[in-house]
């Protein structure tokens, strides 16, 4: 297949985005298909010629490495030559209509949002993984609570303020401590505090205000932090973290070491089949597709609490899903062609 894997954008999760397109990339091409990597923000800037023979002679992959700070988005702007509002670079949109599907490694807002997938829906683009309603659902932390809630799902109890308007007194005044304060549109843990003091929620509300959008200020759950993936309408096995100090933020969850990974997570075999059946109730309640992975906090009572799920996880060095596929002997080629094979069943 001639496949293009998008990448990078304009999204404070771009470096992970990277990481993900490149390791896909370089899969994709042992199983000896033609691929393509390209950054959705800057397209083709630094490639030379016309793109008929593009999939024959593509640019060279990068790195995987991912910096312990999220990206400055201004600065990446910045280096832009295409001066242009669109977030698709230069001659983008031309190459992906060119491949027989696009591998979605996007993270993060405009990429996991579901505005790209709009995109190449109006065009007849074909992609990876879910949707754009799904996407633009399970991408909204509120909307997706909403959603699930009803159909049994414990998730912490919540409330929504508009960053625009945000009365932090307010704020202070009606949440109780601890809690855990985040946008309502980010991923990797990027904005995300938990406050335990009344400076804290202060200090957190300000950083996450500064993302833009609404926050979200959640009550906080004490427990362990398990997380669950989903392949073709399938639970994985579970995966349990344990950060070697603080939660798991965005440093905990890129840098090689930062956090003990445990899969199967060292739970009992009933307690598996709950939080299975739960992560497919929200899979299923949004309407995704191929691949995602659900987030949970397993309380001492034996409780699960639904956090968010993510339509497009990470595949980087050191993401959750390829781990967890790795324990049913799917190793991380395999993983790409299954959800590209899955992907391609909406099509049909």
């Amino acid at each position: 297949m001639n496949i293009v894997v998008l990448c990078g954008g304009l999204s404070p999760e771009r470096n992970v985005s990277l990481s993900s397109g490149t390791k896909i990339a370089s899969a994709l091409m042992e199983l000896g298909h033609k691929v393509v990597l390209a950054d959705m923000f800057f397209g083709l800037e630094d490639y030379p010629g016309g793109l008929e023979g593009i999939f024959d002679a593509p640019p060279a992959l990068g790195g995987t490495r991912i910096d312990e700070a999220a990206p400055d988005l201004e600065a990446v702007r910045a280096q832009r030559k295409l001066k242009s509002g669109s977030m698709f670079g230069d001659r983008v949109l031309e190459l992906c209509g060119m491949a027989d599907i696009v591998f979605m490694a996007l993270h993060g807002r405009c990429g996991e949002d579901g505005k790209v997938q709009a995109a190449f829906d109006l065009l007849g683009i074909k992609y990876t993984g879910s949707g754009h309603l799904g996407s633009a659902i399970a991408m909204d932390k509120d909307l997706t609570k909403r959603v699930v809630a009803p159909l049994g799902v414990l998730t912490p109890e919540w409330k929504l303020y508009d960053s625009r308007s945000l009365e932090p007194e307010r704020v202070c005044a009606e949440c109780s401590l601890p809690c855990v304060v985040k946008p309502v549109d980010s991923g990797s843990s990027i904005g995300v505090d938990i406050a335990r003091t009344r400076a804290e929620l202060l200090d957190a509300l300000a950083r996450a205000a500064a993302e833009g959008g609404s926050v979200v200020v959640e009550r906080y759950v004490e427990g362990r932090e398990i997380q669950i993936g989903i392949l073709d309408g399938r639970a994985l096995p579970s995966i349990e973290i344990r950060p070697l100090s603080g939660f798991y933020d965005y440093k905990n969850k890129y840098q090689p070491g930062a956090a003990e990974e445990i899969t199967p997570a060292p739970i009992p075999a009933e307690a598996e089949e709950r939080l299975a059946q739960a992560a497919l109730t929200v899979y299923k309640a949004l309407g995704l597709a191929a691949y995602s992975r659900a987030d949970f906090i397993y309380d001492a009572e034996g409780r699960f609490w639904f956090l968010e799920i993510n339509t497009l996880p990470g595949m980087t060095p050191t993401s959750l899903v390829p781990q967890e596929a790795a324990v049913l002997g799917i190793s991380y080629a395999e993983l790409c062609q299954r959800i590209i094979d899955s992907s391609m069943e909406k099509y049909r």
